[in-house]
């Protein structure tokens, strides 16, 4: 995807793939999105392409298709957003609802960051570098966000290691936030 985003209606991005997954609910605070969390996934572990991260977001992981899925085909996970190694975009959750991604989690002394927060999941793993376009496209998206939603600003992107530390280590040391920042800052 190499186009800007240009848009956000009811809570979704136009012109990119929607799955609503079911892990979802209400937020508490409609309108207290104030923190994006960056996270790192790969299904099966270090595998990229194929249906399994849909199928783990839309509860229909088949736990005898891997023998990794038979430890996690069973959770009720979701993001809003996935950001493959192409850059292309699947959106399950609209940002308005509480997308089921940050687990226990702590940001600035208050827990339970999915009522607060967006996720966006990049195809990839703590240990293998993230790809030009998911930089592009996931700079893109928060430029994006930043705008549509008043509480977000540069400095509420973290990742998920940093909102459950000891527990999550995603985006991983291969993650170039300083390359990120430079991004986010160019328009």
């Amino acid at each position: 995807m190499n186009r800007p985003l240009q848009n956000i209606q009811n809570g979704l991005l136009n012109d990119v793939r929607f799955i609503e997954s079911p892990n979802k609910n209400a937020r508490p605070k409609p309108n207290n999105i104030r923190l994006i969390i960056v996270h790192g996934i790969s299904l099966p572990p270090d595998e990229f392409g194929g249906c399994w991260i849909d199928d783990f977001f839309l509860n229909r992981l088949d736990p005898n298709a891997h023998p990794y899925f038979e430890d996690i085909y069973q959770l009720e996970v979701s993001s809003h957003l996935l950001i493959r190694r192409d850059g292309g975009i699947t959106q399950y959750v609209p940002f308005e609802q509480r997308a089921w991604h940050a687990g226990l989690s702590c940001y600035e002394d208050e827990e339970n960051c999915n009522d607060f927060s967006i996720g966006i999941e990049l195809e990839g793993a703590d240990h293998i570098p993230y790809t030009d376009e998911q930089y592009a496209v996931l700079s893109n998206c928060c430029r994006l966000l930043i705008q549509h939603y008043p509480l977000l600003t540069q400095n509420c992107i973290v990742g998920h290691c940093d909102v459950a530390p000891g527990r999550k280590t995603d985006p991983g040391d291969s993650f170039d936030w300083e390359r990120f920042r430079q991004l986010l800052s160019c328009r």
